[in-house]
């Protein structure tokens, strides 16, 4: 597997001409088995960085989620493309998980999906060490520190990767960790001798508005109705919330669908699947939502309330203007 091989995939498996900034140095690092830390802001093309190298390598690339329906998502877009890509997961039949590992068995799979909690078992790791797994990729790696704006327990578990697969490289991939969350990162994950990339976090395609709260509800609506045919996402602090605003747009005619944890699985995978398809243009949520989403053509993300943190705030508008196309923001304050 050489650098020139990755760029011929880039072209024919993924359609890109050349590599967006940092890719092509990821992707080297990644090539020469080294341990790699990338942040990236949403919409940056992180994923490609591990996604290219197991396209042309021989063996196995396991990829560490946090949500079932980000691997789906990520899954569909990989199987589209042509790349043998699976997930195993609590969402699958018996049958179906059973025909996937018999798929793994066979080498013919070359990028799977798993939850952390799944990665650890003892079992699994047992049957990992038969499947050729050439690396390990931990996407949202903020998850694991405590510093992070979306500290995950199972993610923790990861701390003992190294010490069951020493010679496997692993990749950690975000797009937000301060300088405290980062080091958290490399030191729970014990990466050895890391290559650490930091991106430019300028998104200048994205127009910043702040507005005071009064009539919010009014002037959301007065803003999407100018915008109706375009795609966006409403930000909520509470479950309730994102009901009651979801139900105030819809009154007004406006195509609004919600997601937030209370939710039934198949309810939050069908809202978000209807808003990746655009049978919803709005999806109105709390921060369980949009997390890896591939949805280049949000046009703009509000914030109902003031975000928890400043990590989180700007992950979520990170969302908007992933093509690169003029976004706007708006954020509510009281």
């Amino acid at each position: 597997m050489t650098l020139e091989d990755a760029k011929q995939s880039l072209k024919h498996t993924f359609g890109f001409d050349s590599f967006r900034p940092m890719q092509e140095e990821i992707v080297q690092a990644v090539i020469e088995k080294k341990d790699v830390l990338v942040l990236m802001p949403t919409g940056g093309g992180k994923s490609l960085c591990y996604q290219l190298p197991a396209t042309v390598q021989d063996g196995l690339t396991v990829v560490v989620s946090p949500l079932i329906a980000l691997m789906k998502d990520q899954v569909e877009g990989l199987v589209a493309n042509g790349i043998k890509a699976a997930f195993l997961n609590s969402s699958l039949e018996l049958d179906e998980h059973q025909d996937i590992r018999e798929q793994l068995e066979r080498g013919d799979i070359d990028i799977l999906y798993v939850s952390p909690e799944k990665l650890i078992t003892p079992n699994f790791q047992y049957s990992l060490k038969k499947w050729n797994v050439q690396l390990f990729a931990i996407d949202e790696a903020h998850c694991i520190s405590q510093w992070g704006h979306d500290f995950r327990p199972g993610y923790t578990q990861l701390r003992t990767l190294k010490e069951s697969f020493p010679d496997i490289p692993i990749i950690a991939l975000t797009a937000t960790a301060d300088k405290t969350t980062r080091k958290d990162i490399l030191a729970q994950l014990k990466l050895k001798d890391p290559k650490v990339f930091i991106s430019s976090f300028d998104r200048p395609n994205l127009a910043l508005n702040v507005l005071p709260a009064k009539k919010r509800i009014e002037r959301i609506i007065t803003f999407v109705k100018k915008r109706k045919h375009e795609s966006g996402i409403i930000y909520c602090l509470s479950r309730n919330q994102t009901e009651k605003v979801a139900t105030a747009l819809i009154q007004e005619g406006i195509n609004a669908g919600y997601y937030h944890a209370g939710m039934q699985s198949h309810e939050r995978a069908k809202a978000q699947d209807d808003f990746i398809h655009g049978r919803t243009n709005i999806v109105v949520a709390t921060v369980a939502f949009g997390m890896g989403i591939d949805k280049s053509n949000v046009r703009y993300v509000i914030h109902h309330n003031l975000p928890k943190n400043l990590e989180g705030y700007y992950q979520e508008i990170g969302r908007a203007g992933r093509d690169g196309l003029p976004s706007e923001t708006l954020l509510f304050y009281s």
